[in-house]
């Protein structure tokens, strides 16, 4: 393990790999990178061995008759459903090819054109996981610049970042989670590592990939309050696939409790941060907030209140604040950015039946809102982030409804200091991290809102300075993504 050149071998293919960036050293020894740092409570210890044998054989005598009954209904289901799948398709003339590649036939062009060694496969679902994957694939390339990379994802909004996000990459869309869709998924990729981001537990594609002896990885995993219960109902099957999982890199010592209490075995958890935190700083350019300014059409001294992600009932109550709020400064702008764009036509009579005037993102040339429209709903897709940088106020949505919350760091990382409701419990270790400093302010109602959105109106230099805490934190917390990495590269050693 001394020498100069390490190499694995990956006798699949008769290649190897050089790791020597990984700093890894084989035949039991450990990871350097994994030591405990001073002045921080040590993490959950992590192995990457694998299961032994006799009890992988265990594992299958125990898990044959749960499994067998989930794949028996999920292909059932698939089978009543897929005509009516296939219809929709033939007659949108789109989502052909997704279908197929959901049933894990994916075509073979873009199966031969994934070159190199070791071949990792990332399953990102959707937007989130997928700039997760983004800075983790930073550190898996620094240290095997040869390896292939191939994303999976469940959304077309998903897919459509991921194919602009990873230029040289295969970006395909993730198998159903039927054991032949999985299968045939499997052979047609031929990974040498799985990994799933966040709260991806399936049960036919983690057992089948473990059945082809393929290490498995749970990266930047979270299991929110609400899932949590979900899984424990089903607790005697999730523990046997939780089983067959080799590596859990989780977000926080929450997150470790939950999937502990599911049947994950305790000698493979580690706690390695979010990754989101490494993005969040990048992308929020200086010069961003002027170029989005100019685009809308917005004057420096324009007050605007930006209400992102928000969900149905929500916009009730942050029009109900927004109309108090304007008694004190009737020129405030309001921007509602719903979670789902196709809600925007509901958005717009809730609008209509306050009496205020408003545009619609899309017919905003970049002449901007006018007096007599001071409502902008956003029916575009990808600009949020970016709108967050013009705000005065920020509220962060999914959260004055008991639906988890959104990221309140995307706020935070442009200096502004998020409002959000009481229900977080997606996103508690951002929130934790934010109320810290007092760089995150809770509102328990729409009454709330309105109450401390006129106090921080009222008292700008506070709200500025709260903001300036808040990004502070972001950028303290970050590198977890290389942390991340280094799991996955402890597997493949």
């Amino acid at each position: 393990s001394q020498r100069k050149k390490r190499f694995s071998f990956d006798s699949r293919r008769g290649q190897r790999y050089n790791l020597n960036s990984a700093n890894l050293t084989f035949a039991g020894f450990r990871h350097k990178t994994f030591r405990g740092r001073p002045g921080r409570r040590r993490p959950i210890p992590f192995t990457s061995s694998p299961i032994p044998a006799p009890c992988r054989s265990t594992l299958e005598k125990e898990m044959k008759p749960l499994y067998g009954l989930y794949g028996l209904s999920a292909s059932g289901l698939l089978t009543v459903t897929f005509p009516g799948l296939w219809l929709y398709a033939k007659l949108k003339g789109r989502h052909g090819e997704g279908l197929k590649e959901r049933l894990g036939l994916f075509p073979p062009g873009p199966m031969a054109r994934i070159k190199g060694s070791p071949r990792i496969w990332m399953h990102a679902a959707s937007l989130g996981e997928v700039k997760v994957a983004s800075a983790i694939q930073r550190a898996l390339f620094d240290a095997l610049p040869d390896c292939a990379l191939i994303i999976s994802t469940t959304t077309e909004h998903g897919r459509n970042l991921a194919r602009e996000t990873f230029p040289r990459s295969t970006v395909i869309y993730a198998p159903i989670d039927v054991p032949f869709c999985v299968r045939e998924g499997l052979s047609r990729v031929r990974p040498d590592i799985m990994v799933f981001l966040e709260t991806e537990i399936w049960p036919a594609w983690i057992t089948e990939t473990h059945r082809r002896a393929v290490k498995i990885a749970l990266v930047n995993g979270r299991i929110s309050p609400r899932s949590l219960n979900s899984y424990l109902k089903l607790r005697p099957f999730f523990r046997e696939v939780l089983k067959k999982i080799d590596a859990f890199s989780m977000i926080r010592q929450e997150d470790a409790d939950r999937i502990l209490s599911m049947g994950a075995p305790r000698e493979r958890l580690r706690i390695n941060g979010n990754a989101k935190y490494d993005l969040l700083t990048e992308q929020a350019e200086a010069g961003s907030e002027e170029k989005m300014r100019r685009t809308l059409g917005l004057r420096p001294s324009d007050q605007i209140l930006v209400a992102g992600s928000t969900r149905d009932g929500e916009e009730d109550m942050i029009l109900d604040a927004y109309m108090k709020i304007r008694e004190n400064f009737p020129e405030l702008l309001l921007f509602l950015a719903p979670r789902h764009i196709q809600r925007a036509p509901e958005i717009e009579a809730l609008v209509r039946k306050r009496g205020l005037g408003y545009r619609l993102r899309s017919e905003m040339p970049g002449n901007g809102p006018n007096p007599n429209a001071p409502v902008v709903i956003m029916d575009t897709f990808g600009e949020l982030f970016r709108l967050y940088s013009i705000a005065t106020i920020t509220f962060c949505g999914a959260s004055l409804v008991p639906l988890g919350g959104q990221n309140p760091l995307e706020p935070a990382a442009w200096g502004k200091a998020p409002l959000y409701g009481p229900s977080m419990e997606d996103f508690l270790d951002a929130k934790e991290m934010l109320e810290a400093v007092g760089g995150g302010i809770e509102v328990s109602s729409a009454q709330d809102l309105t109450e401390k959105a006129l106090w921080f109106l009222n008292n700008p230099e506070e709200l500025k300075a709260r903001g300036e805490r808040a990004r502070e934190a972001v950028m303290k917390n970050r590198r977890a993504a290389k942390r991340h990495a280094e799991v996955i590269l402890e597997l493949l050693s």
